[in-house]
């Protein structure tokens, strides 16, 4: 059974505050995101539920992804933390918003390559989807293993 989320969700749409060269945004309390990343998780739409059986168990072209992975401040649909390669999938509400440019600004300073589709992309043009996919994390070269790990532990932190 589908379980439905309460609304807002801790840390969700929180965005990045002022003084952005500084890079100060806002931190979540202690566990606050990996229980929305859960929340997340528990409550995928189609589109990320037909995403996530393409990515994962190394399904494309061997790179491992991760589903609903906090990074910073945010909680990112899909990333491969070797590639350093983010997949982000919106539905309607998410076009031209100023919260993704911000989320996309920060993940950018921080070294990491975002990816977005819409919802029907994915569910129209799974191919098209993967391949564009496939061939950003082709230009992307594998993090050393010790700089790539985001351990489930500092996720936490």
């Amino acid at each position: 059974p589908r379980r439905f989320l309460h609304f807002p969700l801790p840390g969700v749409g929180l965005g990045v505050a002022r003084g952005y060269a500084a890079r100060r945004v806002r931190a979540m309390r202690n566990g606050q995101k990996r229980d929305t990343a859960r929340a997340l998780r528990r409550n995928a739409t189609d589109a990320e539920q037909a995403m996530w059986r393409l990515l994962r168990d190394r399904r494309l072209e061997g790179v491992k992804f991760r589903r609903q992975v906090p990074i910073g401040p945010f909680v990112a649909d899909f990333a491969s933390v070797a590639r350093r390669l983010v997949v982000e999938l919106d539905g309607g509400q998410h076009a031209e918003s100023a919260s993704d440019k911000g989320r996309d600004t920060y993940l950018a300073s921080e070294g990491w390559r975002v990816l977005r589709f819409w919802n029907n992309d994915v569910i129209r043009n799974r191919h098209g989807v993967l391949e564009n996919i496939a061939q950003a994390a082709a230009l992307t070269r594998p993090v050393p293993a010790d700089r790539a790990t985001l351990s489930r532990k500092r996720e936490r932190e």
